[in-house]
């Protein structure tokens, strides 16, 4: 992928993230060069745009070394690892915070002048970078934002080393990346024009970002704003330490719903999941995106590949949205991404349940392996015509299911992120359930017994 220059990377990158729309997000630009990003990226979701001011805290006689940052307000982050390994003694550190507070505050006044930071309390830290490649500065701009009060931290950049993006997954709530070049070797190779940029363009871009509040004081998002509107909602599940987080989006006359059960490393929040939500809403659908594990339990590597452990979970939170206002009685889809598809096909075979539809997206139908000749629900297997190891196991899959449909999508990978691709999911995944749900909840009777 090639992009022109940061601005057409930035105008393709928002589309990528539009799904944060409704998360009223606060967007961050990395200075310099991630602000020309930033910049198109806040403009298309209408969010306000801002830098985020970090200085990386170099071990004195190892400056390549991170110990730590500082961010604005006084915020300091410490690798304790590092730390102590290190063995930095206590004056050192304090004269490394000292020095790195006074560069971050000279900088602070050459960019943002008398303007105030964009408060990032309870608020979706949407962090921009014109790439990473070792991910050091981008990592410590995440934990600054998190630091400085962000529900939910996530990073979005158009380019990316692999390793990089495998590494940095497990650290942020999302990371949205438009292309994994290989060989990598420098952020610029995919861009035409990748001249540098001056203190003096990132100011004026923030004095054009007019279109949002960017004080402390923005209004918080509205949370429950009625039928046809994304809504965050908390689920209870028989096990759970703590409520599932979810979000639900009903309009007022729903053909029919789908629940969707996205992959290892993902959440809710996920860009893919809530671009084909969206299109499925658009088309009649009601959706509710979900996380199957709670946070605290997300690092227990048992569970997150505990198939049945998550179907359970999954028929638990289905059989909790039937029983939300304008649900009851409309007939059931599922949706799942890589090990969310195993979940979702092994929900699929609880008769109480009643399933009418599944859809996997570059799902792992082996890890369900047990359970697919019990699956009597149609099931629409969609897989990257690039992802060659996952569409021989769904080829596989497609043998033992009593009623499936396999379609290949040409040149995409496992993530579908070139472009095209994901809206062709999102195409297929609308015409899939229109085609298998009841159209009205007029047209179907309540199952007796379905909800226990």
């Amino acid at each position: 992928m090639m992009f022109e220059d940061r601005a057409d990377a930035g105008r393709q990158l928002a589309r990528a993230v539009d799904a944060y729309r409704h998360e009223a997000p606060v967007v961050l630009g990395l200075p310099r060069g991630g602000v020309p990003v930033a910049f198109e990226v806040a403009r298309r979701l209408r969010a306000p745009l801002d830098v985020i001011l970090v200085r990386k805290l170099g071990v004195p006689f190892q400056p390549e070394l991170a110990v730590g940052a500082v961010g604005e307000d006084g915020v300091v982050v410490v690798n304790r690892d590092v730390l102590a390994s290190t063995r930095i003694t206590d004056d050192q550190m304090h004269e490394l915070e000292r020095a790195g507070r006074a560069e971050l505050e000279s900088r602070a006044q050459r960019l943002r002048g008398t303007r105030p930071r964009v408060s990032l309390e309870d608020r979706l830290a949407l962090v921009v970078d014109d790439g990473v490649a070792t991910g050091a500065t981008a990592r410590a701009a995440c934990q600054v934002a998190r630091a400085h009060g962000a529900r939910a931290v996530v990073l979005a950049v158009p380019v990316a080393s692999s390793r990089t993006v495998a590494d940095m997954k497990r650290e942020l709530d999302d990371m949205v990346c438009l292309d994994t070049p290989y060989p990598f070797w420098a952020v610029g190779q995919v861009y035409r024009d990748f001249g540098q940029v001056d203190d003096a363009e990132v100011v004026a871009l923030l004095d054009r970002a007019t279109w949002a509040p960017d004080t402390p004081d923005a209004p918080e998002p509205v949370r429950d704003p009625g039928p046809g509107t994304p809504r965050e909602v908390l689920i209870p599940a028989p096990g759970a330490p703590r409520p599932l987080a979810g979000i639900l989006d009903v309009p007022t006359r729903p053909r029919g719903l789908v629940a969707f059960a996205h992959g290892s490393g993902s959440s809710r929040l996920s860009p893919r999941n809530r671009r084909v939500a969206q299109v499925l809403g658009d088309a009649g659908l009601g959706t509710l995106l979900l996380d199957l594990l709670t946070d605290a339990e997300e690092g227990d590597r048992s569970l997150v590949f505990d198939i049945e452990f998550l179907a359970r979970r999954l028929v638990a939170t289905c059989t909790w949205l039937r029983e939300q206002p304008g649900c009851r009685g409309l007939p059931l889809g599922l949706f799942g991404a890589s090990t969310g598809a195993a979940a979702a096909l092994v929900a699929a075979t609880d008769a109480v349940l009643d399933v009418s539809a599944v859809v996997s997206r570059g799902g792992r139908p082996d890890l369900a392996a047990g359970h697919l000749a019990r699956v009597r629900a149609p099931t629409l297997l969609i897989v990257g015509g690039h992802d060659q190891a996952v569409l021989q196991l769904n080829r596989h899959a497609q043998e033992r299911l009593e009623a499936s449909s396999l379609v290949v999508v040409p040149g995409a990978t496992h993530l579908f992120e070139e472009p095209g691709a994901l809206e062709r999911v999102a195409a297929l995944a609308r015409d899939w359930f229109l085609t298998h749900l009841t159209p009205s909840v007029e047209t179907r009777a309540p199952v007796a017994g379905r909800h226990p």
